[in-house]
């Protein structure tokens, strides 16, 4: 029997805010177990609430990037569960009243995933199993989240890992976080159901929890979808549990029955008032997002004319598209630009981050004057990479590294008489080239840069020397 995938995700995205979402403790990264809470945040008994208003900003930011209706009114509840990570036994969330709603990604396909909701909420503590022992560490707990609720629109894992790319591509580039899945920032909660093809009626979802890889979202969800079809197949009933992904062993095990919304017996929190955005303030905030990273990855292509697999290369990077942009906004030329860019800077750096960070010495006009130079043919392609490698390794600009001499560049006559003398130090490359064998022309190549220093122009030495041998 032919079953087809139903999948919806989660994600909860934590916010760059400099403190908690009712406290002024740090949502730094990292340091010390239980150095970064207090009272509020791990829920002592006559400590009080205040929301930050930087969270409430943040999910706006989030709801606008993603086209969702913003709730002028909204208000805070209380999920009521018990586990050791939340002290107070309950968690501040939002249920009735969201944030946003109704948005949606659209995937290179065409297709859109709707997003349910957006809704604000705080994160819980982490507990670290060793030797037996399970120990909590609450730095994380009150670290403001927003989670993000796709509807059940997603057909297949490859659907789903480039929902997911592409929701935190865009929370990176409005900037309201780093979304770093590796550092948990980023979490993903997949929900997986299968059901006969060609009907209409939801199978029974599973939910593997917190997973930490886009593709370990593609690899949890072909495991699960594996074991739901072996036991639909053999008869069996699946069951509504909540699901860990290993990804040593590549596959997923049940943690613990799966709970309804009225398993948590949701309530408005009493120690938190309703609160407004006004529409002003969304419409502020709608007016400050910056161009969003896929309409940027059209115009690039539509109005730049870049190749489709450069732009790839520099817009997903938000630093990286605001440098190019600078630097060609100083006049230098976008393909020029796009290629020392994505050649030689990007061979200085060595993983994703670093291109995400996109830390140089240099400022784009700095590289801007260097790309005016090769643009002009003043200096060869070859000259401005080596000297681009010399800047970005002592922050100076380009006329540290590059001599009046080498501006000087190669005179009509002098190129001439090169090749000249190319054509009669290389006869037998004179013969391949009347013969057809055009590679031949590439040892008079050689002679050429040689004798000036890599300065003379290649396309302009070609042409002269198929002229003379036409002549020959």
């Amino acid at each position: 029997m032919r079953y087809e995938l139903v999948c919806g995700i989660e994600t909860h995205i934590e916010l760059a805010t400099k403190t908690k979402i009712f406290c002024n403790c740090t949502t730094q990264f990292g340091g010390d177990p239980n150095t970064h809470c207090c009272p509020v945040c791990t829920g002592q008994p006559g400590s009080l609430p205040i929301l930050n208003k930087k969270v409430v900003e943040y999910a706006v930011r989030a709801g606008l990037a993603v086209h969702c209706k913003i709730n002028n009114i909204s208000h805070m509840d209380r999920k009521n569960y018990v586990y050791p990570d939340l002290p107070k036994a309950y968690q501040i969330s939002q249920y009735d009243e969201p944030i946003c709603e109704h948005g949606y990604i659209e995937l290179d396909s065409g297709k859109r995933i709707g997003i349910t909701r957006i809704h604000i909420e705080e994160d819980a503590g982490k507990l670290v199993h060793e030797n037996g022992y399970t120990y909590i560490d609450y730095n994380r707990g009150g670290v403001p989240l927003i989670e993000i609720v796709s509807e059940p629109d997603i057909s297949s894992p490859e659907e789903a890992k480039e929902y997911a790319e592409k929701l935190q591509l865009i929370m990176r580039y409005v900037g309201i976080s780093d979304c770093k899945m590796q550092e948990g920032s980023m979490r993903c909660d997949v929900n997986v159901s299968l059901r006969e093809a060609g009907t209409k009626e939801f199978g029974t979802r599973t939910e593997t929890k917190n997973i930490n890889s886009l593709n370990y979202i593609q690899k949890a969800m072909y495991a699960e979808i594996e074991r739901q079809t072996d036991i639909l197949e053999e008869g069996g009933t699946i069951v509504q549990q909540t699901m860990r992904y290993d990804d040593v062993s590549d596959s997923v095990s049940p943690m613990r029955e799966k709970e309804n919304s009225d398993d948590y017996r949701y309530f408005p929190d009493p120690d938190i008032i309703r609160f407004e955005v006004s529409q002003d303030k969304v419409d502020k905030i709608q007016a400050s997002l910056p161009e969003l990273p896929f309409d940027k990855l059209k115009r690039y292509i539509n109005e730049l004319e870049l190749p489709e697999a450069t732009s790839k290369l520099i817009f997903k990077y938000r630093r990286v598209a605001e440098f190019f942009e600078e630097a060609t906004s100083e006049g230098a030329s976008v393909k020029n630009a796009s290629n020392l860019i994505t050649g030689t800077i990007y061979a200085n750096m060595n993983t994703e981050e670093d291109k995400e960070l996109f830390k140089v010495l240099i400022s784009a006009k700095q590289f801007a004057l260097l790309v005016k130079l090769l643009d002009d043919k003043k200096i060869n392609f070859k000259m401005a990479q080596s000297t681009l490698q010399q800047m970005l390794e002592s922050g100076k600009s380009a006329e540290e590294f590059i001599k009046a001499e080498d501006l000087a560049g190669i005179s009509d006559e002098d190129l001439t008489k090169l090749c000249k003398e190319a054509i009669a130090a290389n006869p037998k490359a004179v013969e391949d080239i009347k013969a057809g064998k055009d590679r031949a022309i590439n040892s008079m190549f050689g002679y050429i840069m040689k004798q000036t220093k890599g300065k003379a122009d290649v396309k302009k030495a070609e042409a002269i020397i198929r002229d003379l041998i036409s002549k020959i």
